[in-house]
């Protein structure tokens, strides 16, 4: 009897996937332009450039995880929880910035909150799984 990825899970994770492919996309695919647009930072020769296409790739290594998860019963938990580390992780880093270094842009607010909801969330469905 094959096992089915349940619907909210799928659901959750596919939702997970296409919200972080255009942060992704913002991160690495031309850094210098969209940083700059968004947040007045400064992307400036090949090292810059190249610390911010690897934020790409490791936001893209964890999508795969997430799609994967999504269509293969077998890896939707390894995917919840992945999915749960890397939110609560990037989280962390960004709440404790706000107390040491202060108040960022309005859009890194929304990034936390989204972060702290989806890790969140990512916890009450892997604890709603089928063992």
């Amino acid at each position: 009897m094959k096992l089915e990825v349940p619907p909210l899970a799928r659901i959750f994770l596919l939702i997970c996937v296409i919200g972080l492919v255009p942060i992704a996309l913002g991160y690495g695919l031309a850094p210098s332009v969209t940083l700059e647009a968004l947040f007045d930072i400064s992307v400036q020769g090949t090292n810059h450039t190249h610390i911010f296409r690897a934020v790409m790739g490791l936001y893209f290594g964890m999508v795969a995880i997430w799609a994967l998860g999504a269509f293969r019963r077998t890896l939707t938990r390894p995917a919840l929880i992945s999915c749960a580390v890397f939110m609560l992780g990037l989280a962390f880093g960004r709440v404790l910035s706000f107390l040491v270094d202060g108040r960022p842009h309005w859009l890194l607010v929304v990034y936390a909150s989204l972060e702290i909801f989806f890790g969140v969330v990512a916890i009450l469905i892997l604890r709603r799984l089928p063992a």
